[in-house]
């Protein structure tokens, strides 16, 4: 048993949700039917049930590449096969708008968790390809707007340096969170699937105008729910083809 997803093997399914705020894995298993929680050891929520008959879980990562380290590694010790990130980002790219969903093709390393594992080495972590292609056309066939980039991930939430965001975007990155890279490294390591999907929750500026542009809580729980149903689709789909 993991020391801090106090779990056995068969208390998850081969895909694992990832949230990284503990009321997202609560809602994320509401939408599941016959669900239980499997780990709430320090806050960090875990919960199995069936979506379309599907077993899946959905595990709550915390804020922050150092915790999601955690996490992941227990999860791959405990057998998982896929990791699926759901969650917030700030846009920064010139055509990002509020609201948005965006699926990381790839995750910048900016922070220092995964510099860490990769000892001053270069790399640059990626998604399962497949799971990116479901999630096009689950998306499409939805009418929904899937925005296909780079991201970067970070440790610093409220950055101090002005200029943070105008050099990010110079390198076509579209926006910022705090988990994507490190998921996408431990999943590239130990070869298991991974994609990201994230919200636009605001619109970073940088320096003395770190958030421009904001949406109501309400408007972000309805997107985010969005989100969740096309991701729970995706999911179903591409564990029903690889289990």
């Amino acid at each position: 048993m993991p020391i801090h997803l106090r779990a056995n093997k068969e208390d998850y399914a081969p895909t694992v949700l990832l949230v990284g705020d503990p009321a997202r894995s609560v809602r994320v298993s509401q939408m599941l039917n016959d669900s239980k929680m499997v780990s709430k050891n320090r806050g960090l929520l875990g919960y199995t049930g069936k979506y379309k008959e599907m077993q899946l879980s959905v595990q709550t990562t915390g804020m922050g590449c150092p915790s999601a380290a955690i996490v992941v590694e227990e999860l791959i010790q405990l057998g998982v096969k896929t990791i699926i990130r759901i969650g917030t980002c700030g846009g920064i790219g010139e055509h990002i708008k509020p609201l948005d969903m965006i699926a990381a093709v790839a995750a910048s390393p900016f922070d220092g968790t995964t510099s860490t594992y990769l000892n001053g080495e270069p790399h640059a972590p990626y998604a399962t390809f497949e799971i990116l292609d479901m999630a096009f056309n689950a998306a499409r066939e939805k009418n929904m707007k899937l925005i296909f980039g780079g991201v970067a991930s970070v440790d610093v939430f409220y950055n101090p340096f002005p200029d943070y965001v105008q050099k990010l975007r110079a390198k076509g990155i579209i926006a910022v969170e705090m988990e994507t890279s490190l998921i996408y490294y431990l999943a590239n390591r130990s070869g298991l699937n991974a994609a990201s999907f994230l919200l636009v929750s605001d619109i970073v500026g940088g320096g003395g105008e770190e958030f421009t542009k904001f949406v109501s809580d309400q408007e972000l729980a309805q997107a985010m729910d969005r989100l969740i149903s096309l991701i729970l689709d995706v999911s179903h789909e591409y564990s029903s083809k690889t289990q």
